[in-house]
């Protein structure tokens, strides 16, 4: 298993992972974005423990939508 997170990485890095790298930078970069406004709006209103957790769980559960018609090489 630690060998494919390796692989992947590697060819991320290279970008040779996906079919189109700077839209999946890009799409990384809004599913970062949205998460850390989450985080700050909920510091705002809670605990940074609360923001922390809300933001993890949004972000996470974005991230596949967003992913989910990226092509790979």
């Amino acid at each position: 298993m630690f060998e494919m997170v390796k692989s992947s990485a590697i060819l991320f890095f290279q970008g040779k992972l996906f079919q189109d790298q700077s839209d999946a930078l890009r799409r990384l970069a809004i599913g970062i974005a949205l998460t850390v406004v989450v985080f700050l709006v909920v510091a705002k209103l809670a605990n940074i423990v609360l923001a922390g957790v809300v933001a993890g769980f949004i972000g996470g559960t974005v991230q596949p939508a967003l992913f989910k018609d990226l092509k790979y090489r």
